[in-house]
């Protein structure tokens, strides 16, 4: 299989999960896209279900599908959530902000009974920090911002490079939130429960890409077939 047709066959294998009723929240990236897909294929054929979307894209891409969509205003509580991950390690601790979601993403995991992640066997590691951490900060006091973060990391990584997402126009990529995202090039995170908290103590930082604690289960496709991680059900 390529790298697309393994990305389909762990969401396959995710919507198997979902059933009549439930409330879903639905991830964003390149994996979540084909879960979305395949869910709405699924609506068309007769599913009740109802969804939280992770972005402005998976929005539009649900709506597309005939997704009926909700809030977490109006449905404060989910049944699951898949979505994707730009890592994941054997102790279901992920990266993920590679795609600039990560606050709506963390917040509908967050108010979801489980989380399921899909992903390609190129996503797994030993050690998380492969993948830049994205961290996403107001706009407001950046350089303060900046450099209060860049202090933190110093202290356990020395060389560590903290970059200004941008977007293909040059200028400052802006999230959903209308934040913007510093991406911190680490490459191995020993103790991300650690740097977690050293983050979220920054003022003007909104969130950081690491989710901890929230995946109870996760199906990665490899060319010699699905592994499945936790509890999926």
């Amino acid at each position: 299989m390529n790298a697309e047709e393994m990305k389909r066959s762990a969401a396959a294998r995710a919507a198997e999960l979902v059933r009549d009723g439930m409330r879903l929240g639905l991830g964003t990236g390149s994996t979540a896209r084909h879960f979305v897909a395949i869910v709405g294929e699924k609506v068309r054929a007769g599913l009740k279900v109802v969804c939280v979307p992770t972005s402005e894209a998976t929005r539009m891409q649900a709506e597309a599908e005939g997704i009926p969509l909700t809030t977490l205003d109006e449905t404060p509580a989910l049944d699951l959530t898949v979505d994707g991950a730009d890592e994941l390690d054997d102790s279901l601790r992920l990266i993920k902000g590679g795609g600039g979601a990560l606050l709506r993403e963390k917040i509908v995991a967050a108010a979801s009974r489980r989380m399921v992640v899909i992903a390609d066997s190129s996503k797994r590691v030993d050690v998380l920090g492969r993948f830049p951490l994205p961290i996403e900060v107001n706009p407001f006091g950046l350089r303060a911002t900046q450099e209060a973060i860049a202090q933190v990391l110093a202290r356990r990584w020395p060389s560590a490079s903290l970059t200004l997402r941008r977007g293909a126009d040059g200028n400052p990529f802006v999230t959903d939130g209308g934040h913007y995202i510093l991406d911190a090039a680490l490459q191995r995170i020993e103790e991300p429960e650690a740097l977690a908290g050293e983050l979220v103590a920054i003022p003007g930082v909104v969130e950081h890409g690491l989710f901890l604690g929230l995946a109870s289960g996760a199906i990665i496709a490899t060319e010699q077939g699905l592994v499945e991680l936790g509890e999926l059900g």
